[in-house]
């Protein structure tokens, strides 16, 4: 039985995904949950497990394509578990291959893993052959009148692997008259770069007998990385996670009229802290910073001020208010800026906080930050400090009323005790939706984080 396995929503309101990578073929034998691609959605790269066991029928989409949400991108025939399968041949019965009928089994009986379409490998021309009567395949369902199935092809030609590039290579490789299938990748796992398509251009130039020249030859570059050589423009696509953050900035920014305030803050004590947590044995491989003071500090903010823990629902004409923290943390990845949102973070101690952080920022990294930690946050943090910044005025976070930018800790002189000494020192700026957060208001919960910050036992007059 033929089903389709249609791109599902990844995501609160995602409407589209690019497919980087394919991990199956079409007549490969798939489990269930086996993963069989992997797709950027506007705000992470998530592997698709397939829903299925059976064979892949058809791979209706190539790689780098875009595609809509709701749309078909894998087909398979699907295996009925009350019909045996057959045994695979003997090695020494060596069979054709049915094109589009699954793939020969290797030595292990496993099927081969099978070539993408269109990237046989050249074959010497034999005479032809008439046509065999076809035969379906056990598990599949009949094909409806109006609609046979294509006939099956016979073809004995060895197939090759689609290389392995990225879609502004094969462009490159494309215009330039490169066969791809001809080229021996150096980027990890065999990837072919945009300099091994370059190189192979100035090999046919000089097989050619064409002269290479300063004004003809094409600079050489470092992997797929832009190159300031070429030319005096350069223009790269909006899409992915950049075209995401630019479209939520824009409607955030115009949407909800925001207002910034500052506070400089004395943070020696909480310093000093954090030098005392890490020499306790609870605290091993810990990564304490002031961004894990500051998490908690907010947290705990929140409950004399649940007002910047809160959203404008334009359509219901309600103000929403949390009872809970869904913390989000600002991210620089190398596929832009991202804030992952860490669940209930009310609930956590300083040392969970510590490691959900840490977890939340490598996973950020890595491009393996689920959907589900990208959406749904209440209230966020941005840590400009990390960069050497002192202050900023962030950008609310769609749907959320309040985000703290935390800046740089430096050694100043400041007033203490009557006098001028050298004491660590930070300013922390607030963005919050004016809407929903009077000046008032927004410089109350901002005093509270910065006494805190100040002097952590401020904790214990705080209800």
């Amino acid at each position: 039985m033929i089903r389709e396995f249609r791109l599902p929503d990844l995501g609160e309101g995602l409407t589209e995904s690019e497919i980087l990578s394919w991990r199956v073929a079409e007549g490969q034998l798939v489990t269930l949950n086996q993963v069989i691609a992997e797709v950027e959605t506007a705000k992470a790269v998530v592997e698709l497990p397939s829903p299925f066991e059976g064979v892949v029928a058809r791979l209706h989409e190539a790689e780098g394509t875009v595609v809509e949400v709701g749309k078909p991108i894998i087909s398979f025939d699907v295996i009925d578990t009350d019909v045996p399968v057959p045994a695979a041949p003997e090695p020494q019965r060596r069979q054709p291959t049915l094109v589009g009928y699954g793939a020969e089994p290797d030595r292990a009986g496993r099927p081969a893993r099978r070539a993408r379409r269109g990237l046989a490998a050249p074959a010497e021309p034999t005479p032809p052959a008439p046509a065999p009567a076809r035969t379906p395949s056990p598990a599949a369902a009949p094909a409806p009148a109006a609609a046979p199935a294509p006939a099956a092809v016979i073809t004995d030609a060895p197939v090759r692997e689609r290389p392995r590039s990225t879609p502004p290579v094969r462009k490159l490789a494309r215009d330039l008259g490169i066969d791809l299938a001809l080229l021996t990748g150096t980027g990890p796992q065999g990837r072919i770069l945009r300099a091994d398509v370059e190189a192979a251009r100035l090999a046919d130039r000089g097989r050619s007998g064409e002269s290479v020249t300063a004004e003809t030859a094409v600079p050489p570059v470092v992997a797929d990385a832009p190159h300031l050589g070429q030319g005096r423009e350069e223009r790269i696509p909006i899409a992915g996670i950049r075209k995401h953050t630019a479209a939520a900035m824009v409607s955030s920014a115009f949407t909800a009229p925001h207002a910034t305030v500052f506070l400089t803050v004395d943070v020696t004590a909480s310093m000093q802290l954090l030098e005392k947590l890490r020499s306790r044995k609870e605290y091993d491989g810990v990564r304490l910073t002031p961004l894990v003071l500051a998490a908690k500090a907010v947290c705990l903010a929140l409950r004399r001020h649940p007002e910047l823990n809160a959203r404008w629902d334009e359509p219901a004409r309600e103000i929403v208010r949390y009872r809970y923290v869904n913390l989000g943390i600002a991210a620089a990845t190398p596929r832009g800026l991202m804030v992952p949102n860490i669940k209930d973070a009310q609930d956590l101690g300083l040392r969970e906080l510590a490691l959900a952080i840490s977890d939340l920022a490598r996973t950020a990294r890595e491009g393996r930050t689920p959907p589900a930690a990208l959406s749904g946050g209440t209230v966020s943090i941005s840590n400009v400090g990390v960069f050497g910044v002192d202050a900023g005025t962030p950008i609310l976070n769609p749907g959320e009323a309040a985000i703290l930018a935390l800046g740089a800790v430096r050694s100043q002189p400041w007033e203490y005790e009557g006098g001028i000494a050298l004491r660590q020192v930070t300013t922390l700026s607030l963005s919050f939706d004016h809407r929903l957060v009077d000046g008032a208001e927004g410089a109350a919960f901002l005093r509270d984080i910065g006494d805190v910050l100040a002097e952590p036992a401020m904790v214990l007059a705080m209800d």
